[in-house]
């Protein structure tokens, strides 16, 4: 069969339309990008730097606080800073009980106010959760790296908004789903769950799985999965009724960023039930034991990457959304 030749001018014409479309869709991909900030606001990144640093040198667990926030800002309509809003009438997102505890918005909100006086109107509040987060990783000993800016703020946040987060007690199925919802995969959800490497929950988020585990015969007891002699060790600093006391997230390195978390859960010392959970999916407990295994020199830029796919979820970027004045309220309230 003879072949059609393509005559020069359409040629041209479809290299032309080649062309656009990549570039259309480097547009696309390219608009969080590292350095945004480089002309527009020189020292962006270096004066969120130097508020957390301020923050930590008064308070060393702010630095895991931030990592919360990221988290807990990104799963919820995509990193947008919707979790900064705060209302008189407590039905903000941050009001919905998932977010209970969380800390880290007078960091963020002391980096904002050095940066209007810097460059007003230039740095989105969501940039600052994402820089922060960043730096927190690398103060608590964790890997360096770079983060994409460009983000805008978003123009909504509703209570209702954050049911959607991944919860202390979600089985594995509902926390694969979670993740699968906002883009992310199984490795996703082991990296990510490994920031618990660094930082402390409180008595609240552990009590159902000690005291109100639903047991396979019936009734309420304690999750029989937990080895007892650190059942015995969680019930010593959980009393019935004490939601406040706080425990290590990873048991015995909870202020060093390093894979002793993975190694926790592999052995059944896990404090929460959404952490211990990466041991009910073969597939999750198989990245386990890769990253405490032949993947061990790859977990730590792993994460890193993680958190950057994670810092990307639903980014609001070009005219769309707004960059904030202030942190904690829209521009038109």
């Amino acid at each position: 069969m003879a072949k059609h030749a393509m005559v020069p001018g359409a040629a041209a014409a479809l290299g032309m339309a080649l062309l656009v479309l990549l570039l259309e869709v480097g547009v696309v991909h390219g608009q969080l990008q590292e350095g945004f900030y480089s002309d527009s606001c020189p020292e962006a990144e270096d004066t969120v730097t130097a508020a957390v640093q301020d923050a930590a040198g008064n308070d060393p667990t702010i630095l895991p606080a931030l990592l919360r926030l990221q988290f807990h800002d990104c799963f919820v309509r995509g990193c947008d800073a919707s979790v900064l809003i705060r209302r008189a009438s407590n039905d903000a997102e941050v009001d919905n009980s998932k977010n209970q505890g969380l800390r880290g918005q007078d960091v963020v909100d002391a980096a904002k106010a050095e940066l209007e006086e810097q460059c007003p109107g230039v740095v989105s509040c969501a940039d600052i959760i994402a820089l922060a987060a960043r730096d927190a990783v690398a103060m608590t000993g964790g890997p360096s790296f770079d983060v994409p800016t460009g983000r805008r703020d978003g123009l909504t946040s509703n209570l209702r908004d954050a049911d959607v987060l991944p919860d202390a007690g979600d089985p594995i199925d509902v926390l694969r789903s979670r993740f699968a919802a906002s883009g992310l995969d199984d490795r996703d959800l082991v990296l990510l769950t490994a920031a618990h490497t660094v930082g402390t929950t409180a008595c609240f988020f552990v009590k159902d799985r000690l005291y109100n585990y639903p047991l396979p015969g019936g009734g309420v007891g304690s999750d029989p999965s937990i080895p007892a002699a650190f059942l015995v060790e969680l019930k010593a600093r959980c009393a019935p009724g004490d939601f406040n006391t706080r425990l290590s997230l990873d048991r015995g390195s909870e202020s060093d960023f390093d894979d002793s978390i993975l190694r926790n859960i592999r052995v059944g010392l896990a404090v929460i039930a959404s952490d211990a959970a990466l041991e009910a999916s073969n597939a999750t407990r198989a990245l386990v034991d890769a990253y405490l295994g032949a993947a061990a020199g790859r977990f730590e830029q792993d994460f890193a990457d993680a958190m950057v796919r994670m810092g990307s979820i639903g980014a609001i970027t070009g005219d769309a959304g707004e960059v904030r004045d202030v942190c904690s309220s829209f521009n038109s309230d």
